[in-house]
Protein backbone atom coordinates (compact mmCIF):
# COMPACT_ATOMS: atom_id res chain seq x y z
CA UNK A 1 0.00 0.00 0.00
CA UNK A 2 1.43 3.36 -1.08
CA UNK A 3 0.57 6.55 0.76
CA UNK A 4 0.82 9.91 -0.98
CA UNK A 5 0.71 13.21 0.89
CA UNK A 6 0.70 16.49 -1.00
CA UNK A 7 1.69 19.90 0.31
CA UNK A 8 2.53 23.35 -0.97
CA UNK A 9 -0.77 24.61 -2.30
CA UNK A 10 -2.08 28.08 -1.58
CA UNK A 11 -3.38 31.37 -2.89
CA UNK A 12 -1.13 33.29 -5.26
CA UNK A 13 -1.44 36.00 -7.88
CA UNK A 14 -1.13 35.50 -11.61
CA UNK A 15 2.52 35.31 -12.60
CA UNK A 16 3.65 33.94 -9.25
CA UNK A 17 5.29 30.58 -8.58
CA UNK A 18 4.50 27.66 -6.28
CA UNK A 19 6.20 24.36 -5.62
CA UNK A 20 4.07 21.37 -4.75
CA UNK A 21 5.51 18.38 -2.95
CA UNK A 22 4.27 14.81 -2.73
CA UNK A 23 5.76 12.52 -0.13
CA UNK A 24 5.34 8.89 -1.09
CA UNK A 25 5.80 6.05 1.38
CA UNK A 26 4.87 2.41 1.94
CA UNK A 27 5.41 -0.56 -0.25
CA UNK A 28 8.09 -0.49 -2.91
CA UNK A 29 7.58 3.11 -3.90
CA UNK A 30 10.57 3.16 -6.22
CA UNK A 31 8.86 0.84 -8.69
CA UNK A 32 6.00 3.29 -9.27
CA UNK A 33 5.91 6.04 -11.82
CA UNK A 34 4.77 9.32 -10.26
CA UNK A 35 2.74 12.20 -11.55
CA UNK A 36 0.37 15.08 -10.94
CA UNK A 37 -3.23 15.63 -11.97
CA UNK A 38 -5.57 18.52 -11.30
CA UNK A 39 -9.27 19.04 -11.05
CA UNK A 40 -10.97 22.39 -11.31
CA UNK A 41 -14.48 22.90 -9.90
CA UNK A 42 -17.06 21.39 -12.22
CA UNK A 43 -14.45 19.80 -14.45
CA UNK A 44 -12.97 16.36 -14.85
CA UNK A 45 -9.62 15.42 -13.39
CA UNK A 46 -6.87 15.98 -15.93
CA UNK A 47 -3.26 14.95 -16.37
CA UNK A 48 -0.63 17.60 -15.65
CA UNK A 49 2.78 15.95 -15.55
CA UNK A 50 4.53 12.65 -14.91
CA UNK A 51 8.02 11.34 -14.35
CA UNK A 52 8.93 7.85 -15.51
CA UNK A 53 12.56 7.20 -14.76
CA UNK A 54 14.41 9.86 -16.70
CA UNK A 55 11.43 10.68 -18.89
CA UNK A 56 9.13 13.58 -18.05
CA UNK A 57 5.76 14.22 -19.64
CA UNK A 58 3.62 17.35 -19.58
CA UNK A 59 0.18 18.43 -20.58
CA UNK A 60 0.44 21.00 -23.37
CA UNK A 61 -0.89 23.97 -21.42
CA UNK A 62 1.81 23.66 -18.73
CA UNK A 63 4.82 22.96 -20.94
CA UNK A 64 7.52 25.52 -20.34
CA UNK A 65 5.91 26.68 -17.08
CA UNK A 66 5.78 23.57 -14.89
CA UNK A 67 8.63 21.22 -14.04
CA UNK A 68 8.24 17.83 -12.42
CA UNK A 69 11.11 16.23 -10.55
CA UNK A 70 11.66 13.30 -8.24
CA UNK A 71 14.07 12.74 -5.36
CA UNK A 72 14.85 9.32 -4.02
CA UNK A 73 15.89 8.53 -0.49
CA UNK A 74 16.26 5.31 1.42
CA UNK A 75 12.71 5.01 2.72
CA UNK A 76 10.74 7.73 1.06
CA UNK A 77 10.32 9.26 -2.37
CA UNK A 78 9.32 12.85 -2.96
CA UNK A 79 7.92 14.24 -6.18
CA UNK A 80 7.86 17.96 -6.84
CA UNK A 81 5.92 20.14 -9.21
CA UNK A 82 7.50 23.54 -9.72
CA UNK A 83 4.87 25.84 -11.16
CA UNK A 84 5.96 29.16 -12.64
CA UNK A 85 4.05 31.91 -14.42
CA UNK A 86 0.82 30.74 -12.89
CA UNK A 87 -2.43 31.69 -14.56
CA UNK A 88 -5.98 31.88 -13.16
CA UNK A 89 -6.85 28.86 -15.30
CA UNK A 90 -4.34 26.83 -13.29
CA UNK A 91 -6.67 27.10 -10.31
CA UNK A 92 -7.55 23.57 -9.21
CA UNK A 93 -6.99 20.90 -6.63
CA UNK A 94 -3.74 19.16 -7.52
CA UNK A 95 -3.46 15.43 -6.89
CA UNK A 96 -0.34 13.31 -6.66
CA UNK A 97 -0.56 9.95 -8.40
CA UNK A 98 1.43 6.74 -8.39
CA UNK A 99 1.15 4.13 -11.08
CA UNK A 100 3.02 0.93 -11.68
CA UNK A 101 1.94 0.78 -15.32
CA UNK A 102 3.15 3.08 -18.06
CA UNK A 103 -0.22 4.73 -18.69
CA UNK A 104 -1.26 7.88 -16.88
CA UNK A 105 -4.88 7.80 -17.87
CA UNK A 106 -7.05 8.75 -14.91
CA UNK A 107 -8.73 5.37 -14.67
CA UNK A 108 -5.42 3.47 -14.60
CA UNK A 109 -3.85 5.15 -11.56
CA UNK A 110 -3.02 2.82 -8.70
CA UNK A 111 -2.82 5.37 -5.86
CA UNK A 112 -3.98 8.94 -5.29
CA UNK A 113 -3.19 11.55 -2.71
CA UNK A 114 -5.93 13.64 -1.12
CA UNK A 115 -4.99 16.76 -3.04
CA UNK A 116 -3.79 20.28 -2.36
CA UNK A 117 -5.65 23.39 -3.49
CA UNK A 118 -3.98 25.95 -5.73
CA UNK A 119 -5.82 29.22 -6.30
CA UNK A 120 -4.46 31.79 -8.73
CA UNK A 121 -6.04 35.22 -8.63
CA UNK A 122 -5.98 37.60 -11.57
Amino acid sequence: QVQLVESGGGLVQAGDSLRLSCAASGGRVSKYHMGWFRQAPGKEREFVAAVKGRLTLYEDSVKGRFTISRDYSENENTVYLQMNSLKPEDTATYYCAANQGASFAVDTIDYWGKGTLVTVSS
